[in-house]
């Protein structure tokens, strides 16, 4: 029986008007990434796997996809060893007084343990990359005896996690990151919000949100309700807030510990609204005590000052005190891009200030801040708007009918010069019938067919017909050429 053909789930296959807008979206990033000083880099598909695991949260870590070793590996499994030292480390634990664990307890511990170890010393040394953050800062440490700092890079390529698929959301995707590394300067945060705004004023989606915040006002927050110990679980929670509602978040962070009277002291963040400004004074009074939050207010007024003098073209740019992405590593600025009202989609692009990211390689005070447009998001947005240009599906111009061997020839040299003119030709392959050819050129929306018989070899001409119309001409080859330009 036949194998019925299938694809993972997660992954899509793309016919040529899709590659033809998906190039169109990347082609305008990249535009603008070297516009603005970009470098382009590639970095491989797959890391060693302690490249990648354990720098994004056990979250992420969960959703790193692992390359198997090839080969017979099993065979290289010292399981007499790893038996071995299983009992070894279970003697003493024979009866649940002599510990605080219980024998199956310690033998559960330990089988835990050993799976980790068999596991990643043994089966899987490799990963398919998570992201492109990690994998640029490996290259930066590697490189940097290679690399002019500060270092402005962009990189788009396909990355891969085993989540779970759902709208705008998919196992194997394209990123376009672009960072700079080497500079502490919040002007590169300022061009940063520009970057975006450049590149969907260019791709037409005009009225995205660019909403900032920054972590050392999370941390500001945290410290004034007493819960430094608990950022991240407050955080998260609270990064929920427009989903889930303020009763839910409120009831989150219960759940995770932290005190009523810390809750209350939320309490103006649950309804914040204002322009800009108006919310950096409310952030003003609630972070008064905290000096890292002070610090993460001035650096926000720094950014908005710089780009109320510079003007957006069709941007917004938002403050959003609930915006938590990417706390385990971003250290100041944060940013994550809304699509137009009245588009539901997730975030179309988000980045932030990282400032210890390459120490986890040996590099310490390497500061760096970088975003990241979401393409597969952008396209679901450009088509449901009906943004993407009518001339993008263009691909082959005309068709030359073929009418036997020696008519085909001539097509063929025809077509030859068209090409040499940047004209898209081609030639039908077999002596088909008419009709079928007519067909074909139709199915394919090609607007042109020529037709060349015994009568066009006779007086060197050519007969062009426009689909779309009907309509017939004989030309000259330069009058041909001349109507396809």
């Amino acid at each position: 029986m036949a194998q019925k053909p299938s694809i993972p789930k997660g992954t899509r296959d793309f016919n040529a008007l899709e590659v033809a807008k998906r190039s169109y979206i990347m082609n305008m990033i990249k535009e603008q990434f070297e516009l603005y000083g970009f470098q382009p880099i590639e970095t491989p598909s797959f890391e060693n796997s302690e490249t990648l695991m354990g720098k994004y949260g056990d979250e992420g870590d969960r959703l790193i996809f692992k390359i198997l070793n090839s080969g017979d590996f099993l065979k290289n499994i010292p399981f007499d060893e790893i038996e071995e030292e299983l009992l070894e480390n279970l003697e003493g634990f024979e009866s649940k007084d002599d510990d605080k664990y219980s024998y199956s307890d310690n033998v559960d511990e330990l089988k835990k343990a050993m799976r980790k170890y068999v596991r990643d010393t043994y089966l899987t040394e490799k990963a398919l990359r998570y992201d492109l953050t990690v994998p640029f800062a490996r290259y930066v440490v590697q490189h940097q005896n290679e690399i002019e700092f500060p270092f402005k890079r962009y990189q788009i390529q396909p990355v891969w996690r085993a989540d779970r698929p759902q709208k705008g959301r998919f196992r194997e995707f394209y990123q376009c990151d672009a960072d700079v590394v080497g500079s502490t300067s919040l002007f590169q945060e300022v061009e940063f919000v520009q970057l975006y705004d450049a590149v969907f004023t260019a791709l037409d989606l005009k009225g995205v949100t660019i909403k900032i915040n920054n972590r050392k006002i999370l941390s500001g927050i945290a410290e004034v309700i007493g819960a430094q110990d608990k950022l991240i679980d407050f955080t998260v929670a609270l990064d929920k807030l427009d989903k889930i509602g303020e009763e839910k978040v409120k009831e989150e962070m219960r759940g995770k510990g932290i005190s009523e009277d810390g809750i209350s002291k939320l309490q103006p963040l649950f309804s914040f609204r204002g322009d800009f400004r108006t919310q950096v004074e409310r952030l003003k009074s609630i972070l008064n005590t905290s000096e890292v939050g002070l610090k993460g207010i001035e650096e926000l007024e720094f950014i908005d000052a710089a780009i109320s003098k510079l003007g957006l073209k069709t941007a917004n740019l938002q403050l959003d005190v609930t915006l938590a992405r990417g706390l385990n590593y971003y250290t100041g600025a944060i940013f994550e891009v809304a699509a137009p009202d009245g588009v539901k989609m997730g975030s179309i692009g988000g980045g932030g200030r990282y400032d210890d990211l390459t120490s986890i390689f040996g590099k310490p005070d390497t500061s760096g801040v970088g975003i990241s447009f979401g393409l597969d998001r952008i396209y679901l947005v450009l088509e449901e708007l009906n943004l993407f240009p009518e001339t993008i599906a263009d691909a082959t111009k005309v068709l030359f009918i073929n009418f036997g061997e020696k008519e085909a020839l001539t097509c063929l040299e025809a077509v030859t010069k068209l090409r040499e003119h940047g004209v898209k030709a081609e030639l039908y392959p077999d002596d088909a019938k008419m009709k079928k050819q007519m067909t074909h050129a139709n199915r394919r929306n090609i607007p042109y067919v020529v037709l060349v018989g015994e009568e066009e070899l006779n007086s060197g001409m050519y007969t062009l017909k426009y689909m779309k119309t009907g309509e017939q001409q004989k030309l000259k080859f330069e009058e041909l050429l001349s109507s396809l330009k």
